[in-house]
């Protein structure tokens, strides 16, 4: 019978629980940190901003005159861009979901789809408006409006939304389709009536959070040329536009000539937080009430 020494197991034992409690505390204020700048930016935000949020502020077009300046073409440039971005998105990222996991034949076609979709999702937004700038702007001669714009950020998010769409399908119990299969429905009428609504919130929540990146990307509207100067409301897709992300950096930079245009900035970041709060707290929502329980 080996012979076991306590105090060596006992060293060894404090030796691993010291270096727990280290591991702990380094992640413990590595988190600490984060939060810590998070609450100074959002403080700053708040501070500069919180005065400047009135009415008139977001009713106001946009004016060269800081006192009158408001976001309103900003708000509906954003709610028209959305407008193209989520049917185009959902449509296109929900079927080719459908497509890879229930239809495709797995193979080497297969995981080439698979690993491009992925490396697509990581791929910086800047790639995604050259893209836009050469196929929409100039390729179909569209110009720099709502429908360009709109296209260009739903290839941002498409991989996201597949990959999430991948993953509510793939999380759905194999003896539901087997039951559905077993009752004589063909595999569509099984996607449609069981596989679709068992994986629904998943999906949705996947596609408000993609949508939630959408708004706040700047980066491929910029390359595509989309404006932040005194523009008429955008009425349709068709119409030229402005966003909040955009409208916020060219205030940014206008801050070094006159400085109110920070306060405004600052003004219009607390608006955009507003709204991707409620976004996020909408997929929260979602995925707690309607969290699948198989």
């Amino acid at each position: 019978m080996k012979y076991i020494d306590n105090n060596l197991v006992q060293k060894k034992m404090g030796s691993r629980l010291l270096r727990n409690k280290l591991a702990k505390l380094f992640f413990l204020l590595a988190t600490l940190f984060g939060l810590f700048v998070l609450v100074i930016l959002i403080y700053r935000v708040i501070r500069d901003g919180a005065a400047w949020i009135d009415f008139d502020f977001i009713n106001n077009k946009l004016s060269t005159d800081p006192e009158r300046a408001g976001i309103m073409g900003a708000i509906l440039g954003t709610l028209w861009l959305m407008l193209v971005v989520a049917p185009v998105t959902m449509i296109l990222g929900i079927g080719t979901a459908i497509y890879l996991e229930e239809y495709a034949k797995k193979g080497k076609l297969q995981a080439l789809i698979q690993t491009n979709i992925s490396n697509l999702a990581g791929v910086p937004s800047v790639v995604f408006g050259l893209l836009g700038l050469t196929v929409f702007v100039r390729g179909m001669d569209l110009g720099n409006i709502v429908l360009a714009g709109g296209l260009t950020m739903a290839l941002l998010v498409l991989p996201v939304v597949v990959v999430a769409a991948q993953e509510a399908i793939r999380a759905v119990p194999g003896f539901l389709r087997e039951a559905s299969y077993g009752m004589g429905a063909t595999k569509w009428q099984t996607i449609k009536n069981v596989v679709l609504p068992a994986s629904l919130p998943g999906i949705l929540t996947g596609t408000i959070l993609a949508l939630s990146r959408a708004i706040g990307e700047t980066a491929p509207l910029v390359v595509i040329g989309i404006p932040a100067l005194l523009i008429p409301l955008p009425d349709g897709v068709f119409d030229k536009f402005t966003i909040l992300p955009v409208q916020i950096y060219y205030w940014t930079l206008d801050s070094a000539l006159v400085a109110e245009y920070t306060n405004l900035a600052a003004a219009t970041i607390v608006i955009l937080l507003v709204v991707l709060f409620l976004m996020n707290s909408v997929a929260i929502f979602i995925r707690n009430k309607f969290q699948q329980r198989f």
